[in-house]
């Protein structure tokens, strides 16, 4: 069990294992300990929405211990059908009204894309998956030193887990100037030709404006050691610090990212577009605090899940088709069983599962 201090950091009271990194003596000191033998609400907030992330995505984000729990100090996501909660047809005929009235844990958190308020018909669906995303935001953020998750992905067609990171405070502008790291991004499919569950995916996005956004020089696909990363626990840790960052899978270095002078100086962009980050230090816009982000989403038709790579079953939607909400659900018969697993209802191996995060200051001063 995790021994518990109270202490006081960034003006909320936290009962967990955060401690002040201006008190550290020695180091590596551990800052941040979360080994999920509770799920700590004063650290942890759900994202209440059916925005989709802006890529219109099939789940609605909700506030409910079956969806997202802990047990045996595990942090588990399990996403589950709208239909089993709210009734057989309710996903074609039902409102589904998020906007909620009573703070925290309550209230929708992203009203974009219609995320607050949605009515089904026969052609457009409300989401038919609810899900969940947990963010440490404000309960926790971090700038430099080691980062370290030891997480289970989900196994079933069109899950897509993430574990990611996003700045507390945007000080370079929206997305994606003020940047995004993504730790880990993965599929559920078993059979997904190079995409399936065997394959992950570790990813910096940067760039003055949207569309603007040089993730393809920051990105890096692996695959893991036991065949899938559906099958056992891995760990993912980052060492980060004012000059580069050295990402890591079960101790194995996948990428290093140092921009040299500065990221504008291969941005690319142009004499046409002002750098954003000229007030910033070398690793800018990766030079502020960056809060957690855990999610498990399902399809969406941005292109995560492109249309010509061959699946097995097949893809039931296409990222052009104007009602994906509905060739998806349509094509349940095909995706249901892999969630299922053989037991008649979502297992959790559908589950995204993590262990523990811990965060290391490495060094007595600020990078």
């Amino acid at each position: 069990m995790k021994a518990l201090c109270l202490l006081l950091l960034v003006g909320v009271t936290l009962a967990a294992d955060v401690v002040d990194p201006n008190t550290c003596t020695t180091f590596p000191c551990l800052i941040f300990n979360d080994e999920f033998d509770y799920l700590d609400h004063d650290v942890w907030e759900h994202e209440i929405t059916m925005s989709g992330g802006g890529n219109w995505e099939f789940q609605v984000y909700v506030n409910n211990r079956s969806i997202s729990y802990t047990r045996d100090s595990t942090l588990f996501i399990k996403p589950d059908l709208t239909d089993n909660w709210k009734g057989d047809g309710f996903v074609s005929s039902g409102e589904l009204n998020l906007w909620g009235m009573n703070g925290r844990g309550d209230v929708c958190t992203a009203n974009s894309y219609y995320g607050c308020d949605r009515f089904g018909n026969a052609v457009n669906l409300v989401n038919p998956v609810m899900s969940a995303r947990l963010r440490s935001l404000p309960g926790f953020a971090t700038k430099y030193g080691r980062i370290e998750v030891r997480a289970k992905m989900p196994r079933g067609d069109w899950l897509w887990p993430a574990i990611w990171m996003l700045p507390r405070n945007w000080p370079y502008g929206g997305w994606p100037a003020s940047g995004e790291i993504d730790i880990l991004e993965s599929r559920g499919n078993d059979d997904y030709g190079d995409l399936g569950n065997q394959y992950g995916g570790t990813t910096m996005h940067w760039g003055p404006h949207w569309p603007l956004n040089y993730y393809d020089m920051t990105t890096v696909q692996y695959t893991a050691n036991d065949g899938s990363f559906a099958n056992s626990f891995h760990v993912w840790r980052i060492d980060w610090s004012s000059t580069k960052i050295d990402y890591y899978v079960d101790d194995v270095l996948v990428m290093t990212v140092d921009p040299g002078t500065s990221f504008w100086d291969f941005s690319g962009a142009g004499s046409e577009i002002d750098n954003p980050w000229v007030a910033g230090e070398k690793m800018a816009p990766f030079d502020q605090k960056f809060y957690f982000v855990f999610n498990v989403a399902v399809g969406g038709t941005n292109g995560f899940f492109p249309d010509e790579v061959p699946a097995n079953p097949p893809k039931p939607w296409a990222n052009t088709s104007p009602q994906a909400f509905l060739d998806f659900w349509n094509g349940r018969d095909s995706w249901l069983p892999s969630w299922e697993q053989g037991e008649g209802r979502v297992s959790e191996g559908a589950a995204l599962q993590v262990d523990y995060v811990k965060v290391w200051k490495m060094t007595n001063v600020d990078e």
